[in-house]
């Protein structure tokens, strides 16, 4: 009677075991699927910015013909943005297409008549709610990020993630002149 006690107690050790072996694994499939979900929602996000792009261009260039470096770094910024593999290399792309939209938009404010065209203001509105979509995708990325690299370094999960492999994934992060507050002066 108490070898089949033994036998039990030991079948049902072994099935938790199994059980949460399962569980484990599963949870960090199912983290690293939201990881790769939340990026594709980043993608997705900057490609329809990047599709906005040479239309706002084109608009700000018939206004400001003689800023064609300008418009050429937006250019540039957004075939380099295109071709980037990585996230931290998109990241970096994707900052500088950034920074040269702000010198376009600030190129923009000197010409009255341009701020006043209806089809800028469209594009500019647009623009805004795309760069708002980006903000929150990547603030879903980054907090499912941090929630699949716990998993991976905290124990007993970590054991299931390097017994399959399961590799840690990077931040998307803004560079440091985009966290750089500008300096405001009404010094003349």
């Amino acid at each position: 009677m108490s070898a089949l006690i033994t036998t039990i107690v030991i079948v049902v050790i072994l099935v938790a075991i199994v059980a949460w072996f399962i569980h484990a694994y599963n949870s960090l499939v199912r983290t690293r699927n939201m990881v790769d979900n939340g990026w594709a929602q980043i993608d997705v996000q900057l490609k329809q910015r990047a599709d906005l792009i040479p239309n706002l261009v084109e608009t700000v260039k018939g206004y400001a013909t003689h800023e064609s470096q300008t418009f050429e770094k937006v250019t540039q910024a957004r075939a380099a943005a295109a071709n980037a593999t990585g996230i931290a290399a998109r990241a970096d792309a994707e900052n500088q297409l950034s920074r040269a939209l702000v010198n376009v938009l600030a190129t923009a404010e000197q010409y009255p008549e341009l701020k006043a065209n209806q089809n800028f203001i469209d594009l500019q509105t647009q623009l805004k709610a795309l760069e708002e979509k980006i903000a929150y995708a990547r603030q879903f990325y980054n907090d499912v990020v941090l929630k699949y690299n716990n998993s991976l370094q905290t124990f007993p999960s970590n054991i299931v993630a390097g017994m399959f492999h399961f590799t840690q994934r990077e931040y998307f992060k803004a560079d440091e002149a985009a966290r750089t507050v500008p300096q405001v002066t009404f010094e003349k």
